[in-house]
C-alpha cells in the first residue's frame, strides 16, 4: 500500500488534497475503486471519472481536481512518464519465492551472488556466474560459463545458452531464448540463391543440393538495462558475438540473427526481425513486423515504420516505410497514387474511346 504523498514524492510531482489517502492500485477512471489511483491524464479520460469511484487521480497540470469530486490529486507535467513511475511503485511482481528452491539444479562450479532467487526446476550449468540480487524464475536454464549481471529478472522458462555475457538489470519475459545457434548453411557448389542475389532474378544453371551446417562459434553479448520480450530469440554469432547494446528494449517475438549488432537505447517492436550480420545504430526504432535483410546497416536515430522491409542501407536519422523501404513521405505519396489507380484507369479508357471515335 502507498499513500498519495508517497507516490507523488516518488514521481517528483506536485499533489493536492488528502495526501495520506491510501492507494492500493491503479485503474482507468471508469473502473476505479475507492483505493485506486485513476489514470485520468487528459480531459478526455477525466470525463469518465464519474462512472467510477476514484477518490484520487493522476491528472494534468492545472486540472480542477475538486470540481471532479476528488479528495486528492497528483499533477504530471509529462503524463505518460508519470504513469511509468506509478506502475513501478504499484507493481506487485510475480510472487516468486525468495531463496533457492529445493528442485533447482545448480552445478557446484557455478557462482551465485548474494540474495539470488532461483525458482523451481531451474538449471544453472557449470561455470555460470549469477549477479547479486537476481531472480531466476521457474523452469529457466542458464548455460555453461554464462555471465549474468546483478539484479536480473528472468520470468519463467527463459533460457540462456552457453558463454553468453549479459550486463546488469537484464529483464527477460517468458519463453525468451538467448544463444540459439545461428541459421547458417552452405551448399558444396554455388546455389540458385547465390545466383539470384547477383542477378536479381536468374538462378542460372545451379543444381539442387543439400545444405551443410555452419556451426556457431560465437555467443551473445548484451549490455546493461536491456529488456527482451516473450518468445524473443537472439542467435549466437558465427565467429564474433551477436551484440545488443545497453538500454535497448526488444518486444515479444523479435528475432536477432547471427552476428547482428544492435546499438544503445534501441526499440524493436513486436515481430521485428534482423537477418544475419545486420548493424543497427544507436537510438533506432523498428516498428512491428519490420524486417531487415542481411548485411544491412541502419544508421543512428533512424525510425522504420511498421511492416517496413529494409533491403538497402538506411542513413542516420532517416524515417522510412514500405516494401522495399523508402522515405516515409515518398511511401505516403506512392500509397495515395496507388489508391488513385482505378480512377486513372477509368479515365484512360474514356480517353481511348474518345480518341478512337
Amino acid at each position: 500500500m502507498h499513500t498519495v504523498r508517497q507516490i507523488a514524492e516518488a514521481l517528483g510531482a506536485d499533489a493536492a488534497g488528502d495526501l495520506d489517502l491510501v492507494i492500493t492500485g491503479a485503474a482507468e477512471p471508469a473502473d476505479a475503486g475507492t483505493q485506486d489511483l485513476a489514470m485520468a491524464m487528459s480531459p478526455k479520460y477525466a470525463e469518465a471519472l464519474g462512472e467510477g469511484q476514484a477518490q484520487a487521480a493522476l491528472l494534468w497540470v492545472g486540472a480542477d481536481w475538486q470540481d471532479m469530486g476528488l479528495k486528492a490529486a497528483i499533477f504530471a507535467a509529462r503524463p505518460r512518464m508519470a504513469m511509468g513511475g506509478v506502475t513501478v511503485e504499484l507493481d506487485k511482481g510475480q510472487g516468486f519465492p525468495t531463496g533457492i528452491h529445493a528442485t533447482a539444479v545448480i552445478d557446484p562450479t557455478a557462482e551465485i551472488g548474494e540474495n539470488v532467487s532461483v525458482g523451481p526446476l531451474s538449471i544453472i550449468a557449470a561455470g555460470a556466474k549469477i549477479g547479486a540480487g537476481s531472480v531466476i524464475g521457474p523452469h529457466c536454464y542458464i548455460g555453461a560459463d554464462v555471465e549474468l549481471g546483478a539484479e536480473a529478472q528472468l520470468r519463467e522458462m527463459v533460457s540462456i545458452g552457453a558463454r553468453a555475457k549479459i550486463g546488469d538489470r537484464f529483464r527477460a519475459q517468458p519463453g525468451a531464448r538467448v544463444g540459439s545457434d545461428g541459421f547458417s548453411y552452405v551448399t558444396p557448389e554455388v546455389s540458385g540463391a547465390e545466383n539470384v542475389r547477383k542477378t536479381l532474378g536468374d538462378q542460372g544453371d545451379a543444381k539442387a543440393q543439400s545444405w551443410l551446417r555452419i556451426h556457431s562459434l560465437g555467443a551473445v553479448t548484451i549490455g546493461d538495462d536491456v529488456e527482451i520480450g516473450a518468445n524473443c530469440t537472439i542467435d549466437n554469432g558465427t565467429i564474433r558475438d551477436t551484440k545488443i547494446g545497453s538500454g535497448s528494449k526488444l518486444d515479444n517475438q523479435v528475432h536477432i540473427g547471427h552476428n547482428s549488432r544492435v546499438g544503445r537505447d534501441c526499440l524493436l517492436c513486436g515481430q521485428a526481425g534482423l537477418s544475419g550480420s545486420v548493424d543497427i545504430g544507436d537510438n533506432v526504432i523498428l516498428g512491428g513486423q519490420t524486417g531487415v535483410g542481411d548485411n544491412i546497416t541502419v544508421g543512428d536515430r533512424a525510425i522504420l515504420g511498421g511492416a517496413t522491409k529494409v533491403l538497402s542501407n538506411v542513413p542516420a536519422g532517416r524515417v522510412m516505410m514500405g516494401y522495399p523501404a523508402v522515405k516515409m513521405e515518398t511511401h505516403t505519396e506512392m500509397y495515395k497514387a496507388q489508391r488513385r489507380l482505378p480512377r486513372l484507369l477509368r479515365d484512360i479508357e474514356a480517353l481511348k474511346k474518345a480518341v478512337f471515335k
